[in-house]
């Protein structure tokens, strides 16, 4: 790594700051409160794991661009839900809501909240998510710079013209960035493709492969080291 040409950081969200899969239970949680509030019998649908499997996996499979349309998928699922139940389709947008706040509620890493800040007193930060994560919600709003969303920007990672944006909403060449992620593909393919340094979090002690093509920490805290922040 060449720290000294790092002018900026950009960094993945889900996985990278905090585990996703706790929120989604929440979000799912409070959807299926929803439903049995208001859609009994959508709730009754939705409870059958496997059909609502089938169900997503057909609205993905009709989307060209499902990487980056989670909310638009994500309604859907609700309408055809919904529908196929016998209930009013008249709630998506409410119960979209109560899900999305839900999916707000995270649990941050140990080390996230103290590494952000050792690197927003260096660097600016930008937010790089093919998630649909709210900083200002989730409360880490006055911590970044910019944030970009694969939903609004309508390309989701690896694609590299969603790192070359990035760079050019900090004023600066991919190669001035440090992009620090959890996904093999979506992070670290992706960033390297676009010309940028990358950093791997792998907080799962996945086995390390000899060709990576960046550095690798468990924790955000030893990367903060590094960077002398």
């Amino acid at each position: 790594m060449n720290i000294d040409r790092i002018r900026a950081i950009s960094l993945d969200l889900d996985d990278t700051l905090w585990p996703i899969g706790p929120t989604l239970v929440r979000a799912e949680e409070a959807l299926r409160a929803w439903f049995k509030t208001h859609a009994p019998k959508a709730l009754v649908f939705y409870e059958d794991q496997q059909r609502v499997s089938l169900l997503r996996a057909q609205i993905v499979a009709q989307r060209e661009h499902a990487m980056h349309e989670i909310s638009a998928i994500r309604k859907e699922l609700i309408h055809e839900v919904l529908r196929l139940s016998g209930e009013s389709t008249a709630g998506v947008e409410a119960a979209f809501r109560v899900f999305f706040q839900a999916r707000q509620l995270v649990d941050f890493y140990d080390d996230t909240l103290q590494a952000l800040v050792r690197m927003k007193s260096r660097f600016p930060l930008l937010a790089l998510s093919n998630g649909n994560a709210d900083l200002s919600q989730v409360g880490l709003g006055h911590l970044f710079d910019h944030a970009v969303s694969a939903e609004r920007f309508g390309v989701a990672k690896p694609d590299v013209r969603i790192f070359e944006h990035s760079a050019t909403l900090l004023g600066l060449s991919c190669s001035e960035v440090l992009h620090i992620g959890d996904d093999l593909q979506t992070d670290v393919q992706g960033a390297t493709q676009a010309g940028m340094q990358c950093v791997w979090i792998n907080r799962q002690g996945q086995a390390v492969r000899s060709d990576l093509n960046c550095l690798s920490f468990s924790s955000l805290l030893p990367l903060c080291e590094m960077l002398g922040v």
